[in-house]
C-alpha cells in the first residue's frame, strides 16, 4: 500500500486540543476559486487555520478537535464545490484531465468548419456553411462543450466576484447572441455578419489552457505516489510461528522484519541480526553501500545487498524518515502560482467596468442619440472586442511553443512558478551525486607495493570477479580495459563492512578498507603514504593484503572516484558568467563534496546533509533574499527541489524528483541548467508581452467601441486580430537558441 499519504478520519492532534483535517475539494478553476473556499472553512466554527492548494486541489484545515469533518464538507458544499476526506491521491483528478482532453478535441473539430470561412477569405472565396448548420455547431460548442465554464461563472457571480470563466461566458456569449440576431432579426435574409467562429474558438482554445493547467497540477500527486512506492506494499514479520507477510501498515513499532537479499527494507528500524551492505543513495546520497551490522540503522527504501537482515522497526506510518519527506513535500509544493493568478487578478477588475462600459454605451446611444438598434449593436461591440480570446490564448501558447522549443533541446518546463521566477534567479544549489558527478565509482589510481601495477590489477580482479559491488564493478572494468586477464579466485568470503577474502594462485588475499588492513595487523596509512594522498582528495581508497603467512603483508592500494561529469564546469561557468551564485549541496563525505567544489569552482559547499537538513538549507538561503534554484536527480533531493523557489531535476535519477521538480532536464548534463534558466525566461517574458498586447487591444479598442467608431464585424476582426498577434508572437520562441 506504500505510505499512508492520508487517512479517512481526522489526524491525531500535533497539539493538545487541535486536529487536522486533509480535504480534497472539487470544482474549482483559478485562485479565486480557493479563496472562497478558504473563506467558507474558516467561517466554521472552531476552525483556526485553513490553506487550499489550488495545484493539488486538496485543503489542510486545523481547529480544534471535533467528531468528524462533516461540518467542513458542508461548509465547502455550501460554497459551491465538493470536497471529502483526502484518500486517493491520484485518480479522480487524472480522469478529469483526460476528459478535458477529449472536450478539447471534440470542440476542436466542431470549430473547425465555422473556421473554414474566415480563412478562406484572404484567398478570393466567399462561400459560407449554411446558417443552420453554424447555429447548429456553435451552439454545442457553447452550450454542451462550454456548459463548464457557465457553472463556474455562475459560482463567481454568487461570490460577487468575477474570474477568467465570467469573462469567457460575457464574450462569447456576446459573440454567439450576436449572432443569433443577425440570424432571425425581423426583415433581415439571415445572410448578415455573425460571429459563431468567434465563441466557438474562444471556448476550444480557453478549454486547452484548462487541459494544460490541469496537467500541471497532476504532477504534484505523481511525486507523493512516486514517494510512497519506494517501499513494498508488504512486510515479512518474524514471528514465535514463523515468517509472515503482511501488509505494510500492519507493521508496529518492535517488530522484527526480515530483509532478504536484493529487497527494499520496508520500515525505519535497527539491525539486530546478519550484515550486509545497503544502498540507501536514494535516501541520504552516499554514493556507496552502506556497511550494516549489528545495532546500525536502517531506513525504509534502502535496496539490500547481498546479507539477511534482520530489523526491529523504530518508527511507522507518519514518523518514518520517508513519511516525513511526503510531508516535507507537500509542505513546500502547497504555495499559490502567481502567474496562474494573474489574469484572474485583473479579470476581477476588468469584468465589472466592461459591464458598465457596454451599459453606459448602450444607455447613452439610446437615450442621447435615439436608436436603440444602434445602441445595442455598440454594446455589443464593446462585448465583442473586450471578450477573452486574446486573454485566453496568452499563456497557453507561450507556454506550448516555449516548452516545446525548450524539449527539444532536452528542458522539460511542468511549473509555471517556474517560468515567472526563472529570470530573477540569483542562486543555484547542485545537489552533488548523480547530478555533477557521474553517480558510480571509478578506478583512478593504483599502486602495487613491488612496483608490478598489471599483477596487482589481475590479483584483484581475480578476488572480486564474483562481486556485484560497485568497487568490484569498477576494478573489473580497470581490468578488461587494460585486457588483463585472470583466473577467478576460490573459496570468496564476503567480510561484511569490511572487504572480500578469497584464494588467487595459492595465495590468501584480503581486499577491503582500512579497518579490515587493521584487523589484519596492518597499519594501510604508515605502508602508503598514496593513499592518505587520494584520501585527501577525496577518493575512495581500497588495499589489497597477502594474508597467506603471518604476519600478513601490504601488496598494493587502490583509489576511487565519482568522476564530475565532463560538462560540470563549463556550467558552472556559465551560471558565474551570469551574476549567479552556486552552492554544492551533498550527503557525502567532506572530503569528496570539497573535492568536486575545488574542480568546478564553487565556493560554497555543504556536506554530510540529511534530505531534511537539505530543504532547511534551501529554506535558508531563501530567508537570505535569495531566488534559489535547487539541482538534483535523487529521493533525497525531493524536498530541497520542492523548497526552492525553482526544482529542476535530472531525468538520469528518481521520478520522485522530476515530479518535485517545476523543470525537468531530459538529459544528465548539467550544462542545461543555464539553458533551462534561459528558457524559462523567455517563455515568461513571451507570456507577459501577450499579455500585454492582449489588454491593450482592449484598452484602445473598448473606448472606440463604446464611441461608436467600430461596428461589432470591426470589433470582431480587432478581437482576432489580437489573437493572432498573440499567436504570432509566442511562435517567436521556436527561434530561440541555447547560447551553446
Amino acid at each position: 500500500m506504500g505510505i499512508a499519504l492520508a487517512a479517512s478520519t481526522p489526524q491525531q492532534p500535533t497539539t493538545p486540543g487541535e486536529t487536522t483535517w486533509s480535504l480534497a475539494i472539487v470544482g474549482m478553476t483559478c485562485a479565486s476559486c480557493a479563496g472562497r473556499v478558504e473563506k467558507a472553512l474558516l467561517r466554521v466554527p472552531g476552525i483556526e487555520t485553513a490553506s487550499v492548494n489550488l495545484a493539488t486541489e486538496t485543503a489542510s484545515v486545523t481547529g480544534r478537535s471535533r467528531a468528524d469533518a462533516a461540518p467542513l464538507i458542508a461548509a465547502v458544499h455550501a460554497a459551491g464545490y465538493s470536497a471529502s476526506l483526502k484518500s486517493d491521491l491520484s485518480a479522480p483528478a487524472e480522469e478529469r484531465v483526460d476528459r478535458t482532453l477529449h472536450l478539447v478535441i471534440l470542440s476542436a473539430v466542431l470549430t473547425a468548419p465555422l473556421l473554414l470561412p474566415m480563412l478562406a477569405m484572404p484567398f478570393g472565396a466567399t462561400w459560407r456553411l449554411d446558417r443552420w448548420i453554424e447555429l447548429a455547431l456553435a451552439s454545442a460548442v457553447q452550450f454542451g462543450i462550454g456548459s463548464r465554464f457557465y457553472v463556474a461563472a455562475w459560482k463567481a457571480l454568487r461570490a460577487r466576484s468575477g474570474n477568467m470563466d465570467l469573462l469567457v461566458v460575457i464574450g462569447t456569449s456576446a459573440a454567439y447572441a450576436l449572432s443569433v440576431y443577425e440570424l432571425l432579426r425581423p426583415g433581415g435574409d439571415g445572410m448578415g455578419h455573425r460571429y459563431f467562429e468567434a465563441s466557438a474558438t474562444v471556448i476550444t482554445l480557453v478549454l486547452l489552457g484548462k487541459w494544460l493547467e490541469g496537467r500541471s497540477k497532476r504532477s504534484t500527486t505523481l511525486a507523493l505516489r512516486a514517494l510512497g512506492r519506494l517501499r513494498p506494499a508488504t512486510a515479512v514479520v518474524r514471528a514465535a510461528d514463523g515468517d509472515r507477510s503482511v501488509p505494510l501498515d500492519h507493521v508496529q513499532v518492535g517488530d522484527v522484519v526480515v530483509v532478504r537479499p536484493g529487497t527494499q527494507c520496508p520500515v525505519d528500524g535497527i539491525v539486530i541480526d546478519g550484515t550486509s551492505e545497503v544502498d540507501e543513495s536514494l535516501i541520504t546520497g552516499e554514493s556507496l553501500p552502506v556497511a550494516k551490522t549489528l545495532g546500525a540503522a536502517i531506513i525504509g527504501g534502502a535496496v539490500n545487498g547481498s546479507g539477511l537482515l534482520l530489523v526491529r522497526t523504530t518508527a511507522t506510518g507518519g514518523a518514518s524518515t520517508l513519511s516525513r519527506i511526503v510531508a516535507l513535500v507537500e509542505s513546500a509544493q502547497a504555495k499559490k502560482a502567481p502567474v496562474q493568478r494573474l489574469v484572474d487578478r485583473v479579470s476581477a477588475v476588468f469584468v465589472p467596468i466592461v459591464l458598465a462600459i457596454a451599459l453606459g454605451t448602450f444607455l447613452a446611444w439610446g437615450l442621447v442619440g435615439g436608436d436603440w438598434a444602434v445602441a445595442v449593436l455598440d454594446a455589443v461591440a464593446v462585448l465583442v472586442i473586450a471578450c477573452p480570446c486574446a486573454l485566453g490564448l496568452a499563456t497557453p501558447t507561450a507556454l506550448m511553443v516555449g516548452t516545446g522549443a525548450a524539449a527539444r533541446r532536452g528542458i522539460l518546463i511542468k511549473d509555471a512558478e517556474a517560468l515567472e521566477l526563472a529570470h530573477r534567479v540569483t542562486l543555484v544549489a547542485f545537489d552533488k551525486t548523480g547530478t555533477l558527478t557521474e553517480g558510480r565509482p571509478v578506478l583512478t589510481d593504483f599502486a602495487a607495493v613491488d612496483g608490478d601495477a598489471d599483477a596487482l590489477l589481475r590479483a584483484m580482479a581475480a578476488l572480486q570477479s564474483g562481486s556485484e559491488h560497485p568497487l568490484a564493478t569498477s576494478v573489473l572494468a580497470t581490468a578488461k580495459a587494460r585486457d588483463v586477464t585472470f583466473v577467478p579466485a576460490t573459496s570468496i568470503t564476503a567480510v561484511a563492512g569490511l572487504g572480500v577474502a578469497g584464494v588467487v594462485a595459492g595465495r590468501a588475499l584480503r581486499a577491503g578498507s582500512a579497518r579490515y588492513m587493521l584487523a589484519l595487523g596492518l597499519d594501510p596509512a604508515t605502508l602508503d603514504a598514496r593513499a592518505t594522498a587520494w584520501q585527501h582528495e577525496g577518493k575512495t581508497v581500497s588495499w589489497l593484503a597477502d594474508a597467506t603467512d603471518v604476519p600478513a603483508r601490504l601488496v598494493g592500494t587502490f583509489a576511487f572516484e565519482d568522476r564530475v561529469k565532463a560538462t560540470a564546469r563549463a556550467a558552472v561557468d556559465r551560471l558565474h558568467a551570469k551574476g549567479i551564485r552556486t552552492v554544492l549541496i551533498t550527503g557525502d563525505q567532506a572530503a569528496a563534496g570539497e573535492r568536486v567544489a575545488r574542480v568546478l569552482g564553487i565556493a560554497d559547499v555543504r556536506c554530510e546533509v540529511l534530505p531534511q537538513e537539505k530543504a532547511a538549507i534551501v529554506t535558508a538561503l531563501r530567508a537570505e533574499g535569495q531566488v534559489v534554484a535547487m539541482v538534483g536527480d535523487g529521493v533525497n533531493d525531493a524536498p530541497a527541489l520542492a523548497a526552492a523557489d525553482i526544482g529542476i531535476a535530472m531525468s538520469t535519477g528518481t521520478d520522485v524528483a522530476m515530479h518535485a521538480a517545476g523543470i525537468t532536464l531530459m538529459r544528465g548534463d548539467p550544462g542545461l541548467v543555464a539553458d533551462a534558466l534561459e528558457a524559462s525566461t523567455r517563455t515568461y517574458a513571451k507570456i507577459r508581452q501577450n499579455l500585454f498586447w492582449a489588454f491593450a487591444y482592449n484598452v484602445v479598442g473598448i473606448p472606440l467601441a463604446a464611441l461608436g467608431f467600430l461596428n461589432p464585424i470591426i470589433a470582431g476582426g480587432a478581437m482576432a486580430l489580437s489573437s493572432v498577434s498573440v499567436i504570432a508572437n509566442a511562435l517567436r520562441l521556436r527561434n530561440w537558441k541555447d547560447e551553446r
